[in-house]
């Protein structure tokens, strides 16, 4: 036994990662990757839990720009993650965003992905 190799102990296992053979395992897809942009991460795990938000209060709770919001809000609803709607409600607009089932699938899915690399 050499105290300089924990090898060497046989308390530790030590094994070689072939990144190529086990790469789902330790990336994202490239739909995570999309979600895991830091405003479109915010959009979507606000949504996933609140199922409906007005475009001027989501822009407050996340503390983004107007346009940083509406940027990745319109790259959301073009992969069907999110739907905008437009409403009036006492001749007032309101921008309301909702998660689709798509989105909520996806979501779902980035979220046991990270787990699987963060844990």
């Amino acid at each position: 036994m050499n105290p300089s190799n924990p090898e060497s102990s046989g308390n530790i296992k030590v094994g070689k990662v072939d990144p190529k053979k086990n790469r789902e395992n330790y990336f994202f897809s490239d739909d995570d990757k999309f979600i895991h942009e830091p405003i479109r991460l915010l959009i979507m795990a606000y949504l996933y839990s609140a199922d409906k938000a007005d475009m001027k209060y989501l822009q407050k709770e996340l503390q983004v720009s107007w346009g940083n919001l509406s940027f990745h809000s319109t790259k959301l609803e073009e992969r069907h993650y999110i739907s905008i709607e437009k409403q009036f409600i006492k001749k007032k607009s309101y921008t309301i965003l909702s998660l689709t089932g798509i989105g909520r699938k996806a979501f779902q899915k980035y979220r046991k992905n990270l787990k699987k690399i963060v844990f």
